[in-house]
């Protein structure tokens, strides 16, 4: 790996990376998340009580503390993943793709030309990235990384087509969306025997395409065993439930 690894070639090349899951509007929870020893931290903008205006502010706050931070932008929002970008964002997870179309607009909001679309105006980014803007420009295609969430029957039944466009750089899988899509909307199981075996599947498409697959995971329990199958990225619950598991266990101490 080089001296300097991006986050792309970090996901790629270095140990599984564990990433805290944030909703909370306010900037100093993930600033603080990012201070322990999570290796990347994700904003929620898609179910998060969090918005635009806080995740920014959050971004540069998490970068200061050594972290990528990633935007999971809301369904179809492809402009705001070139906004989160241009803040500082390492990363853009894109929910509910489910057709080829919706793969190739989230990759050409995400790259510059000749790859995607993305416009010019990285205010944040510079700083975050120490770079100057011509050297910016050269190194942001592979400073951005693109995840396309896969999540429902379409998305699965399209994995290698999805894997296959240049400006994806990888997948991400909700197991309980897909878990209801799966049971058609009979149950929700992230845990369910037809949600693991999707889970293998699409982890090794993503491997056999050479590039990320990344998932969420309620617990650190269920991360520690999505790491030993080889995902290249689990996030961990949220900053609710760590909050809240962290007062029980206190609660529990404190009244034993």
């Amino acid at each position: 790996m080089p001296a300097n690894p991006t986050f792309l070639d970090r996901l790629k090349n270095g140990s599984p990376a564990l990433a805290a899951w944030c909703g909370l509007p306010d900037p100093a929870i993930s600033a603080l998340l990012a201070r322990e020893a999570f290796d990347a931290i994700v904003l929620d903008l898609q179910h998060g009580a969090i918005d635009f205006t806080p995740a920014m502010n959050a971004v540069p706050l998490i970068a200061a503390a050594g972290k990528p931070a990633v935007v999971r932008i809301s369904v179809g929002d492809f402009a705001a993943a070139s906004r989160c970008l241009d803040a500082g964002a390492s990363g853009v997870i894109a929910p509910m793709i489910n057709t080829l179309e919706d793969a190739h607009r989230f990759a050409s909001f995400m790259k510059f030309p000749p790859l995607g679309e993305r416009s010019w105006g990285p205010h944040g980014a510079l700083t975050v990235s120490g770079l100057q803007g011509g050297d910016y420009f050269k190194a942001a295609n592979g400073l951005s990384v693109a995840f396309a969430m896969v999540e429902t029957r379409e998305a699965l039944g399209l994995v290698d087509d999805i894997l296959a466009i240049p400006g994806i750089d990888g997948i991400f899988i909700g197991p309980s969306d897909l878990s209801i899509a799966l049971s058609q909307g009979r149950h929700m199981d992230p845990t369910s025997r037809e949600v693991e075996e999707a889970l293998d599947h699409a982890l090794s498409r993503a491997r056999a395409a050479g590039k990320i697959a990344a998932v969420y995971a309620a617990s650190g329990e269920r991360a520690a065993e999505l790491v030993r199958r080889g995902f290249h990225l689990v996030s961990i619950a949220s900053d609710v439930s760590l909050i809240r598991t962290g007062a029980q266990m206190a609660l529990k101490a404190a009244r034993a």
